[in-house]
């Protein structure tokens, strides 16, 4: 049974930071024809990590929709280069760069999006034959004091650094795309917003109806701080195999686990609420970070390779696993149980008190195979095997 347009913006809005304009949206899905959704990506990098995937998964939920989406490589922006959040001009790719990292995007997305209602297109094929003429034309059609209101431009502006005249370019540039593919819908980071804000402008002088502009948030990397970056080293590639995904999205902050599934699951809200609930019963999200690793490797390398993922070579250690040249500790503790945290720090499982109450506090302590919350204590004259995280294990024996 067909949405009707309310519930078709209901499930357009998760996750999404804002919508301009959402009556405007809400009009255009009445219309009941398909939608031209339009997303641009630099190929600056050769890999898509999860940040880029907050945009793609919107891109899915409109094809589901019954809606079409334009997945624009930019090609030819991408040699001027984002200003985007810049404080420096950024060097331009050459034109080999750019193409070998576009062949890449164009791979990877279909991870994700249906081939069917996705059409790949280069804005080369627009903007490799515009004159000289023609870009002057583009840039009369935009003052310089709208463009310096721009924040990454005024900071620059105000600390007297660089900004070339190439720069203004590029927003006018991602504008005319807009133009040129009579966009609808244009999707973008929260960081976005000024380039496609140029699309409605540009749209409207062009005589066309502005393009209904859809931010998303920047998702946090993997230290839960700044942004996903390569660069970084906080983020997860799509590319990545399928152990390393499954470890890192284990390894990640608790207090990610709940902003990941809202922006990267396809599960509903419904089942994301229910998850909540039991992890608050037992203390700890661990068993949906095992989820939502298992629901990422199946999405980007398959169902046996999400199978497979826990005891692939991305793992050192599994909760459980046995290594036949395990250590033994004896701890002395004279008349007393010991708490876990002790335990921990005792039997040198973990560097200090405050790595301990991290690991306990991420599910990641396992006795005897199980996982323990932090109220347990090792009873005097026991033994246990008792492993902290992924590579700390260790027979621990406690006597008096």
């Amino acid at each position: 049974m067909a949405l009707s347009p309310e519930q078709q913006l209901a499930l357009i809005e998760r996750g999404c930071e804002e919508i301009i304009q959402r009556e405007e949206l809400l009009a255009r899905l009445a219309t009941g024809r398909p939608l031209r959704v339009k997303a641009g990506f630099d190929p600056t990098a050769p890999d898509l990590h999860l940040g880029h995937t907050v945009l793609i998964n919107k891109l899915r939920v409109f094809q589901q929709l019954g809606h079409q989406v334009l997945f624009l490589i930019g090609d030819f922006t991408g040699r001027i280069g984002d200003p985007t959040g810049k404080n420096a001009t950024r060097p331009p790719l050459t034109e080999a760069q750019v193409q070998d990292n576009a062949r890449s995007y164009a791979e990877q997305v279909f991870k994700i999006l249906d081939p069917a209602r996705t059409e790949v297109v280069f804005n080369s094929s627009w903007m490799s034959g515009r004159s000289a003429a023609d870009l002057i034309a583009l840039a009369a059609q935009y003052p310089v004091a709208r463009m310096l209101e721009r924040d990454d431009f005024a900071k620059r502006f105000a600390s007297g650094q660089s900004i070339a005249i190439h720069e203004f370019l590029y927003p006018l540039l991602q504008g005319y795309d807009s133009v040129a593919l009579q966009a609808d819908v244009e999707l973008g980071g929260t960081d976005q917003k000024f380039n496609l804000l140029m699309g409605r402008t540009l749209q409207r002088q062009a005589g066309q109806d502005s393009q209904v502009i859809i931010t998303l948030p920047l998702l946090e990397g993997l230290d839960g701080v700044q942004k996903m970056s390569k660069s970084l080293g906080n983020y997860v590639g799509i590319g990545e195999p399928p152990g390393v995904i499954y470890e890192k999205i284990l390894s990640m902050p608790d207090s990610l686990v709940w902003r990941y599934y809202e922006l990267l699951s396809f599960e509903s809200a419904e089942q994301i609420g229910q998850r909540q609930q039991q992890a608050q019963q037992v203390g700890h999200p661990q068993e949906a970070k095992k989820d939502l690793a298992y629901e990422l490797v199946a999405r980007f390398h398959g169902e046996k390779a999400a199978q497979a993922a826990p005891q692939s070579a991305g793992n050192r250690l599994q909760p459980g696993a046995m290594p036949e040249d395990m250590p033994e500790v004896v701890l002395v503790c004279p008349g007393q149980d010991l708490p876990l945290s002790a335990v921990l720090n005792q039997a040198r499982l973990v560097r200090n008190a405050a790595a301990a109450q991290d690991v306990i506090g991420r599910g990641a302590v396992y006795v005897d195979g199980q996982v323990v919350a932090a109220g347990w204590r090792m009873a005097v004259g026991t033994s246990h095997v008792i492993q902290a995280g992924k590579k700390a294990i260790a027979r621990v024996v406690l006597k008096n």
